[in-house]
């Protein structure tokens, strides 16, 4: 038969068990949910881009606007080549 303190300990033991499942649980959740929340925002910025698009396509929003809004924009150097804007030179920091 355990004596009191094994069981105590034992039961110390379990506790602790459980408390990592629930943390583990949580953190499962949270990736979720945060997965979830860059789909949504991934979507939105498809959708809108894709609106934009259809606009300049049929000629009821000018295409130079979108370029200068993309040029002020975009900094990454394939992301501007997308669009056939030039490369941003990089400055160097004065010493």
């Amino acid at each position: 038969m355990a004596t009191i303190e094994e069981r105590i300990a034992t039961l110390e033991q379990k506790l602790k068990q459980e408390r990592a499942k629930k943390h583990q649980i949580e953190a499962r959740k949270r990736a979720a949910e945060s997965k979830a929340k860059r789909s949504i925002d991934t979507r939105r910025k498809i959708l809108v881009g894709a609106a934009i698009l259809a606009k300049v396509e049929r000629g009821e929003w000018p295409q130079d606007k979108l370029l200068a809004m993309l040029d002020a924009s975009l900094t990454r150097a394939d992301d501007r080549a997308l669009f056939d804007l030039p490369e941003i030179l990089q400055q160097t920091q004065k010493e």
